[in-house]
């Protein structure tokens, strides 16, 4: 089992790893799963018992890269074990990606450039942005940079700390598979349904501890109070504390309507204050990299009062 202070030491080296390099370029690892996943979805979603089909590919896709990932990190050297945990944070983090997904579009919201906008934003999310405004286009973005703060960043570092790199792999994975086979569709409904609520468990404190944090670091009177009073009212138990305590911190409005494969859905609204503009996907993005620079200060501080002092 790894220290604390080890702990601090390796998250903080794939933050910094990752802030260099962002995700692998060439022959990324979730190519190779995505892959798999899909070859087992075709193979498993069929004929009847679907949610137990579901788990089923569910355990084959996580559990053996987890358990070469345990495997490696028990038998290697030390400091070859270190690398490979270093290397499965890296490779579950997504900050740096984030970033540059994101930032892009606030950067032609601001050049009111609705085409480049609605072509980067298309690149983030599911719901239809061929028509959207620039309200909608704000309200997107700053929605995916509040919640995959979580999914790809918070989400892969509280697991790290509780279980080093092959817990933020298996954190990485799930929410992978969630993506994939997580849809209330006619095709997913019952075969994802494990893959939706296990990615609920796995993310159900991180969720919790990144809402704190963005309330925290903003607005923390209103964040808490769109936490407590909205995000009750959205579909993810996971994503709308996140998104409703990030949008009150930063005093904007995001949900509402949203257009997904050609119908309108009416979503909640999350947050207080103005509507999402420009300037709020720059704030969010802010928020987000704040967040990462409490959460490792917060490591090594717990890593420091782990050591013994000696008067």
């Amino acid at each position: 089992m790894l220290s604390l202070p080890l702990i601090a030491t390796l998250a903080t080296a794939g933050v910094a790893i990752d802030r260099w390099f962002g995700e692998p370029r060439a022959a990324h690892p979730l190519v190779g799963f995505g892959r798999w996943a899909a070859r087992l979805e075709k193979r498993f979603n069929t004929g009847r018992r679907l949610r137990l089909k579901g788990l089923a590919a569910w355990a084959l896709a996580v559990l053996p890269p987890v358990l070469i990932a345990w495997w490696l990190v028990a038998v290697l050297p030390f400091f070859a074990a270190c690398a490979v945990h270093v290397a499965l944070l890296w490779f579950a983090l997504g900050a740096r990606s984030l970033h540059d997904h994101i930032a892009p579009i606030a950067r032609a919201l601001t050049q009111h450039d609705l085409v480049q906008a609605r072509q980067l934003t298309a690149q983030i999310v599911s719901r239809d942005t061929e028509q959207a405004d620039e309200a909608a286009l704000s309200r997107a973005a700053v929605e995916s940079a509040l919640e995959n703060g979580n999914d790809a960043i918070f989400g892969a570092l509280f697991w790290f700390a509780i279980a080093g790199g092959p817990g933020a792999l298996g954190f990485r994975l799930a929410n992978t598979l969630d993506a994939m086979w997580g849809y209330r569709t006619p095709r997913y409904l019952r075969f994802g349904w494990a893959a939706a609520r296990l990615d609920d468990v796995l993310n159900w404190i991180p969720a919790r501890l990144t809402a704190t944090s963005y309330a925290l670091l903003g607005d923390t009177h209103t964040a808490w109070r769109c936490w407590r009073e909205q995000a009750p009212r959205w579909d993810s138990p996971n994503a709308g504390p996140v998104m409703a305590a990030g949008a009150g911190s930063l005093n904007v409005l995001v949900g509402g309507p949203a257009v997904y494969h050609g119908a309108l859905e009416h979503r909640p609204t999350l947050g207080f204050g103005h509507p999402a503009q420009a300037s709020h996907v720059t704030a969010a993005l802010a928020l987000v990299e704040r967040t990462i620079i409490l959460w490792l200060a917060a490591l090594i501080v717990l890593a420091l009062l782990s050591v013994p002092f000696h008067g």
